[in-house]
């Protein structure tokens, strides 16, 4: 009989464990912070994926825990948002990342945590800002929709990247934002309805997983 793998997830806000839970059976824990990992390690698991973690609540997860759990032959996968970031820094050591925010990064389109940084409630495990890069996305779908042109698009981005981050709310930005009241109603229903980015990468993250048990 051919034995399961064990596998940690670390994430919670970019998608909820209880919507995770139906993709993935696997151990889900909250965002990764510092020493969590290290952690893990002594659970001897076979899979650690990183999805969401603290960036300066409280220290960040570091690069070397991340290859101390490789150099043990653990698997690390990453994506979406901390894991994104980490992976695209590590994935020459042999972490795995997935999706579209690890491509950014990967690539050299974006390079900040900002790009992915939020404040949540850590009781509720809910995000409190909004992630650029799933501003950016949106946005980015929503000239391709011809809602507003490259030119609008670019001067939301600015408003957006001047507001700290946990203060980077759709209210906050909209509400400096010149534009025509409809054009700007049209745009904010887009936005609402679309699913962000690294909802979409961490389902992703979950799925290739999957695969590989």
């Amino acid at each position: 009989m051919k034995m399961s793998k064990k596998i940690i997830i670390f994430t919670g806000l970019s998608i909820s464990i209880d919507e995770a839970s139906e993709i993935l059976e696997a151990d889900y824990r909250p965002p990764v912070k510092r020493n969590d990992i290290l952690k893990a390690i002594s659970e001897k698991p076979d899979i650690i994926g990183i999805i969401d973690g603290v960036f300066h609540q409280s220290p960040a997860v570091s690069h070397k825990e991340i290859m101390k759990a490789m150099d043990n032959g653990i698997m690390m996968i990453g994506g979406s948002s901390m894991g994104a970031l980490r992976a695209s820094e590590l994935d020459v050591l042999g972490m795995k990342g997935i999706g579209y925010v690890y491509n950014q990064y990967a690539n050299g389109n974006i390079s900040s945590d900002d790009d992915v940084a939020v404040t949540f409630d850590p009781d509720r495990g809910e995000a409190l800002s909004e992630a650029l890069v799933n501003i950016d996305y949106k946005l980015n779908l929503a000239v391709k929709e011809e809602i507003i042109n490259s030119e609008e698009k670019e001067k939301i981005i600015r408003i957006a990247k001047d507001i700290y981050y946990p203060k980077r709310t759709y209210a906050n930005i909209f509400s400096k934002v010149d534009m025509d009241s409809d054009k700007k109603s049209k745009l904010i229903d887009f936005i609402v309805k679309t699913k962000d980015i690294k909802y979409l990468d961490a389902v992703d993250v979950l799925k290739y997983i999957k695969s590989l048990k």
